[in-house]
């Protein structure tokens, strides 16, 4: 793990003996492959800087160096922040994650319209705690699935963590409540999932979809009532995939009515239980686990922690 702390607005890292000899241009670009007009603009303002001197972003950097990054400046805040109580599962300077309750979106679909979503409560959170910037969220969940959703809390920390989603490093394990038995318990669905041309929010099983892998495991039965508890996990992040996915080899989510689960709940009965991630700067390993919020318990007698 890397030796890192926060002073003021700058953020200093100890130059570790694995980066003996990477300039500062490649840190940026191929290690934390940070975004070229982001690069740019930490290189251009003077937001670099090496034992406190001014950077030579072309020069091999040293072991034992400080390298101290400018982080933490003041933003102009384009996320309207709305107060409501939010539950954090881990928060350090560079990143937070929250348990985002059932019923809620992540994100507004207009800033100036919608407030009341997951966004502008972490806006509100930052800014009650005196950090005046913008939250970046790193990906979603469906206005009615529960759990851990990650967030940024500055562009830097925002680019790496999009490219370890994009590279498959930031894995989510969902817990999810579905209709029927299985015969075999453990497995992986591998069908493209498209748009349904017919229902304007649906989507569906089609040849000419996107890639989209589905691993599963069965980790509960309920014989009498024909029901299994299942955790599963995304190599793909399509829109509703793992709805989309059960319901296509017949075992739709409890409550997902909108493919063809039966209404024994409000909502469909899926929970993002688990998530793991490396630390974009100190390399350390994060793990969050998501405790179930509803009322009345979807999830019954599951152990989070053995997932």
């Amino acid at each position: 793990m890397l030796k890192t702390c926060k002073k003021g607005n700058w953020f200093e890292i100890i130059i570790p003996k694995t980066w003996d000899g990477i300039t500062i241009q490649e840190l940026f670009q191929r290690k934390w492959n940070s975004p070229k007009k982001l690069t740019h603009q930490f290189r251009m303002e003077q937001k670099v800087l090496v034992n406190g001197q001014k950077a030579d972003w072309n020069k091999p950097l040293t072991p034992e160096s400080k390298l101290q990054i400018n982080l933490f400046e003041e933003e102009e805040i384009n996320i309207p922040p709305q107060y409501m109580e939010v539950s954090v599962l881990y928060e350090d300077d560079h990143v937070l994650v929250l348990n985002k309750p059932p019923f809620l979106n992540t994100h507004p679909n207009d800033l100036s319209k919608d407030t009341n979503t997951l966004v502008n409560a972490a806006s509100f959170y930052l800014q009650s705690k005196g950090e005046m910037r913008n939250i970046r969220q790193i990906h979603r969940l469906d206005k009615d699935t529960s759990g851990a959703i990650l967030f940024a809390k500055h562009p830097l920390a925002g680019a790496i963590l999009d490219r370890l989603l994009e590279n498959r490093k930031i894995k989510r394990t969902y817990i999810a409540l579905v209709q029927g038995l299985f015969k075999q318990k453990k497995g992986s669905i591998k069908d493209p999932i498209g748009r349904d041309r017919h229902h304007a929010s649906r989507r569906r099983v089609s040849s000419s979809g996107q890639e989209a892998v589905t691993h599963y495991q069965v980790i509960k039965e309920n014989t009498k009532k024909q029901v299994s508890y299942i955790k599963c996990w995304l190599d793909t992040g399509r829109t509703h995939q793992i709805r989309v996915h059960f319901s296509h080899i017949g075992h739709p989510l409890i409550g997902d009515t909108l493919y063809g689960g039966l209404p024994f709940f409000k909502r469909q009965a899926l929970h993002a239980a688990k998530l793991e991630f490396l630390h974009p700067f100190t390399e350390e390993k994060i793990v969050c686990h998501a405790p179930f919020t509803d009322k009345p318990v979807i999830f019954q007698d599951i152990d989070l922690y053995t997932l």
